[in-house]
Protein backbone atom coordinates (compact mmCIF):
# COMPACT_ATOMS: atom_id res chain seq x y z
CA UNK A 1 0.00 0.00 0.00
CA UNK A 2 1.15 3.61 -0.79
CA UNK A 3 0.50 5.90 1.48
CA UNK A 4 0.24 9.22 -0.45
CA UNK A 5 -0.89 11.30 2.74
CA UNK A 6 -4.21 12.54 1.42
CA UNK A 7 -5.74 10.11 4.45
CA UNK A 8 -8.11 12.61 6.58
CA UNK A 9 -7.17 12.24 9.95
CA UNK A 10 -10.64 12.42 11.22
CA UNK A 11 -10.08 16.25 12.37
CA UNK A 12 -11.03 18.63 9.41
CA UNK A 13 -9.91 22.23 9.94
CA UNK A 14 -13.15 24.15 9.10
CA UNK A 15 -15.30 21.91 11.48
CA UNK A 16 -17.31 24.45 13.56
CA UNK A 17 -16.67 24.73 17.18
CA UNK A 18 -19.98 25.55 18.01
CA UNK A 19 -20.57 23.52 21.19
CA UNK A 20 -16.90 23.52 22.18
CA UNK A 21 -15.89 25.51 24.84
CA UNK A 22 -13.27 28.49 24.78
CA UNK A 23 -9.95 27.16 25.09
CA UNK A 24 -7.23 29.07 27.23
CA UNK A 25 -4.43 30.62 25.87
CA UNK A 26 -1.56 27.88 26.84
CA UNK A 27 -3.20 24.59 25.69
CA UNK A 28 -5.98 22.54 25.59
CA UNK A 29 -7.81 23.44 28.84
CA UNK A 30 -11.23 25.50 29.21
CA UNK A 31 -10.96 28.87 30.19
CA UNK A 32 -13.36 29.91 32.77
CA UNK A 33 -16.36 31.77 31.87
CA UNK A 34 -18.19 34.41 33.66
CA UNK A 35 -17.85 35.37 37.08
CA UNK A 36 -15.45 32.68 37.49
CA UNK A 37 -12.74 34.80 36.10
CA UNK A 38 -13.51 37.70 38.43
CA UNK A 39 -13.60 36.15 41.66
CA UNK A 40 -10.24 35.78 42.86
CA UNK A 41 -9.74 39.33 42.25
CA UNK A 42 -12.73 39.73 43.88
CA UNK A 43 -12.08 38.22 46.93
CA UNK A 44 -8.76 39.71 47.67
CA UNK A 45 -9.83 43.46 46.85
CA UNK A 46 -12.98 42.64 49.13
CA UNK A 47 -10.59 41.29 51.68
CA UNK A 48 -8.29 44.55 51.16
CA UNK A 49 -11.29 46.92 51.47
CA UNK A 50 -12.46 45.09 54.29
CA UNK A 51 -9.20 45.32 56.35
CA UNK A 52 -8.36 48.74 55.54
CA UNK A 53 -12.12 50.02 56.36
CA UNK A 54 -12.00 48.09 60.17
CA UNK A 55 -8.41 49.61 60.59
CA UNK A 56 -9.98 52.89 59.91
CA UNK A 57 -12.87 52.18 62.26
CA UNK A 58 -10.32 51.19 64.77
CA UNK A 59 -8.47 54.53 64.32
CA UNK A 60 -11.75 56.51 64.10
CA UNK A 61 -12.79 54.84 67.77
CA UNK A 62 -9.69 55.75 69.14
CA UNK A 63 -9.53 59.65 68.40
CA UNK A 64 -13.62 59.80 69.14
CA UNK A 65 -12.58 58.35 72.79
CA UNK A 66 -9.63 60.56 72.88
CA UNK A 67 -11.48 63.41 72.52
CA UNK A 68 -14.45 62.60 74.89
CA UNK A 69 -11.80 61.97 77.69
CA UNK A 70 -9.80 65.41 76.60
CA UNK A 71 -13.15 66.78 77.08
CA UNK A 72 -14.37 65.09 80.12
CA UNK A 73 -10.74 66.31 82.22
CA UNK A 74 -12.52 69.96 82.70
CA UNK A 75 -15.32 67.85 84.61
CA UNK A 76 -18.33 68.09 81.55
CA UNK A 77 -19.61 64.66 79.69
CA UNK A 78 -19.73 64.31 76.00
CA UNK A 79 -23.21 63.21 77.00
CA UNK A 80 -24.14 66.66 77.87
CA UNK A 81 -26.98 68.48 75.51
CA UNK A 82 -24.27 71.40 75.09
CA UNK A 83 -23.52 72.27 71.47
CA UNK A 84 -19.96 71.21 72.30
CA UNK A 85 -20.93 67.75 73.21
CA UNK A 86 -22.94 67.64 70.05
CA UNK A 87 -19.54 68.51 67.88
CA UNK A 88 -17.62 66.29 69.49
CA UNK A 89 -19.92 63.69 68.91
CA UNK A 90 -20.85 64.14 65.48
CA UNK A 91 -17.13 65.08 64.69
CA UNK A 92 -16.38 61.60 63.27
CA UNK A 93 -19.77 60.53 62.23
CA UNK A 94 -19.52 60.75 58.42
CA UNK A 95 -16.46 59.21 58.52
CA UNK A 96 -17.57 56.29 60.47
CA UNK A 97 -20.46 55.84 58.46
CA UNK A 98 -18.40 55.59 55.33
CA UNK A 99 -15.93 52.91 56.89
CA UNK A 100 -19.25 50.91 57.98
CA UNK A 101 -20.42 51.42 54.49
CA UNK A 102 -17.45 50.53 52.95
CA UNK A 103 -16.93 47.21 55.15
CA UNK A 104 -20.02 45.77 54.56
CA UNK A 105 -19.44 46.30 50.78
CA UNK A 106 -15.80 44.85 51.26
CA UNK A 107 -16.91 42.20 52.83
CA UNK A 108 -19.94 41.20 50.61
CA UNK A 109 -17.02 41.53 47.69
CA UNK A 110 -15.39 39.39 49.25
CA UNK A 111 -18.08 36.66 50.11
CA UNK A 112 -19.69 37.25 46.45
CA UNK A 113 -15.75 36.00 45.73
CA UNK A 114 -15.22 33.33 47.85
CA UNK A 115 -18.43 31.70 47.45
CA UNK A 116 -18.20 31.66 43.35
CA UNK A 117 -14.42 29.94 43.85
CA UNK A 118 -16.10 27.39 46.02
CA UNK A 119 -18.76 26.65 43.46
CA UNK A 120 -16.42 26.23 40.90
CA UNK A 121 -13.61 24.54 43.22
CA UNK A 122 -13.80 21.00 40.78
CA UNK A 123 -13.81 23.04 37.37
CA UNK A 124 -10.53 22.63 35.24
CA UNK A 125 -8.74 25.18 35.02
CA UNK A 126 -5.64 26.90 33.39
CA UNK A 127 -3.59 26.96 36.63
CA UNK A 128 -4.26 23.34 37.44
CA UNK A 129 -0.97 21.16 37.82
CA UNK A 130 -1.38 18.23 35.71
CA UNK A 131 -0.13 18.87 32.12
CA UNK A 132 -0.76 14.91 31.04
CA UNK A 133 2.92 14.41 31.04
CA UNK A 134 4.05 10.76 32.50
CA UNK A 135 7.38 11.75 34.26
CA UNK A 136 9.18 8.15 36.29
CA UNK A 137 12.35 7.90 37.96
CA UNK A 138 14.75 8.04 35.09
CA UNK A 139 13.70 11.27 33.15
CA UNK A 140 13.98 12.89 36.89
CA UNK A 141 17.50 10.72 37.31
CA UNK A 142 18.75 11.78 33.90
CA UNK A 143 19.86 8.24 33.00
Amino acid sequence: MDDSGTADSGMDETYPDDGAAQQDADGGRPARQGLARCARPALIAGGIIAVVCVALLVIIFLLDSFNATVYSVGGKSVTDATDEAKAIRENYAGVRAGGIAFLVMGAALAAAGALVIYRHRNDAGADDGDTGEDVDFEDLGGR
